[in-house]
């Protein structure tokens, strides 16, 4: 087997094919992250009757530890989607916050949405509540446009259940997806500001194309498809409820037994494991589903279960990759040869925003960096929970770094939200840098503190 500086340089040829494979070609993710995992292997010397095994045990694994929780969560935001409830959360926040300041009122609504709700279809959704919001308080619809995305942004790429930080934490072994929510959630919101100061003080001098504000349904045309929508507690239910269950099952395991050791501790435990918790959440979600029919019960399930298909076999492609890597080891020198540079919680911000700057998805830089960063961790000191939490949040950070014309989110925002192509480089390529940028320095200091 390839030692030291030569296993660098086949990992480093490993992620040049993924990125040029993905990007140029367009070859599906899986197909190059598996292509990329056997070819990892055959150069480094990994025996020939031996790859399979690690492969497939790399594949498999990663589908056993979060195989349930991406499909609840996947799911649980369709339902969200098609019940009009996404709608009135965004109403609901609207109404906290006021129509007297419409950008932080997209920014909060993009928040909250992406965290069950991918962030494409976010936009997509909330485009004609948009533009009405733009016309009732005479805003610039170029910088609600940016303010939603970059809201929907911070917590696609950081908060569970989207399946991005979901995939992540898998990877590294992390099995605290509570924490993950927390801190994701926390460092999410300084990207999600610096996106609203940016939207605010500099998209708001750009018009937006002419066709755009008129173009499209109505606020009011859109809301008539969901017929009546559900009530502000229904429509929170299914992101709230699972939070707060795994809160239980933390709280219970907490030192000093606090629920006891009877039935009331095994049961909190229970329910706050965190697939459990979420398929609590989808009986939630139905909730929401006005009848209960072949559409709702069998439609609506089966076009999540489309939706997350993808998502799964890239994130287990990337955990067989990351299987080939633990195998070589080549992270142990890597991890030395890095550590020497004194870059640390940087480290996985830098690989994950160059992986997602060159090839575009935010899901694969996530998947990707995080299946290289596993044999890194215990030489930079990441062993703890909390810091390969903060590694998680790290790479989230970078996988939002930066939003361009390979990234179907840059499309979505430019033709949904009133932009042509040079403007949408100016301010939605731009604001995906700064929220970046933000990011990544919360958790530095984070990290000051917590390692």
């Amino acid at each position: 087997m390839l030692q030291g500086p030569m296993l660098v340089v086949v990992l480093i040829l490993a992620i040049i094919f993924i990125v040029l494979t993905t990007s140029k070609l367009k070859l599906h993710p899986f197909l190059s992250l598996i292509l990329a995992a056997y070819g990892l292997a055959f150069a480094a010397g990994v025996p020939a009757d031996k790859i399979s095994t690690v492969i497939t045990g790399g594949f498999g694994g990663t589908l056993t530890s979060i195989g349930i929780v991406i499909l609840a969560g996947c799911i649980i935001g369709t339902i969200l989607e098609k019940s009009g409830a996404a709608i009135k959360m965004a109403e609901v926040i609207i109404n906290l916050v006021g129509e007297k300041r419409p950008t932080l009122a997209m920014s909060i609504i993009g928040y909250i949405v992406s965290i069950p709700v991918f962030c494409d279809s976010g936009f997509i959704i909330l485009s004609s509540l948009n533009k009405t919001i733009a016309k009732k308080t005479k805003t610039s619809l170029v910088a609600l446009s940016v303010a939603l995305a970059t809201g929907l942004y911070a917590t696609h790429t950081l908060v569970p259940p989207t399946p991005g930080p979901i995939a992540a934490a898998a990877n590294l072994k992390l099995d605290n997806l509570l924490l993950v929510i927390i801190i994701g959630a926390l460092v999410a919101i300084p990207g999600a500001l610096v996106g609203n100061i940016f939207a605010t003080k500099y998209a708001s001098k750009f018009a937006p194309v002419a066709e755009a504000a008129e173009s499209g349904l109505s606020y009011e045309e859109e809301i008539k498809k969901y017929g009546t929508l559900p009530s502000g507690w229904k429509a929170f239910s299914p992101i709230v409820v699972p939070i707060l269950l795994m809160a239980l099952g933390s709280v219970a395991k907490f030192p000093g037994n606090p629920f006891g050791t009877g039935f009331a501790q095994k049961l909190s435990v229970f329910v706050g494991t965190p697939v459990n918790a979420l398929i609590i959440g989808v009986f939630f979600a139905f909730l929401l589903v006005p009848k209960l029919n072949e559409e709702t019960l069998s439609g609506w399930v089966g076009i999540a279960l489309k939706d997350a298909a993808t998502i799964l076999v890239v994130t287990a492609a990337g955990g067989a990759l990351g299987a080939v890597i633990k195998e070589i080891k080549v992270g142990d020198y890597l991890g030395q040869s890095l550590q020497s540079l004194n870059l640390g919680i940087f480290v996985p911000f830098i690989i994950a925003a160059a992986l997602k700057t060159a090839q575009g998805s935010s899901t694969v830089s996530l998947v990707t960096t995080s299946a290289l960063m596993l044999p890194l961790l215990p030489a930079f000191g990441f062993t703890t929970e909390i810091a390969k939490v903060l590694v998680v949040a790290a790479i989230g950070a970078g996988a939002m770094t930066v939003s361009h014309a390979n990234d179907s989110f840059f499309w979505v925002v430019s033709q949904f939200g009133g932009m042509d192509v040079k403007t949408a480089y100016k301010t939605q390529t731009v604001a995906t840098l700064l929220q970046g940028l933000a990011t990544i320095l919360t958790i530095f200091i984070l990290s000051l503190f917590l390692l």
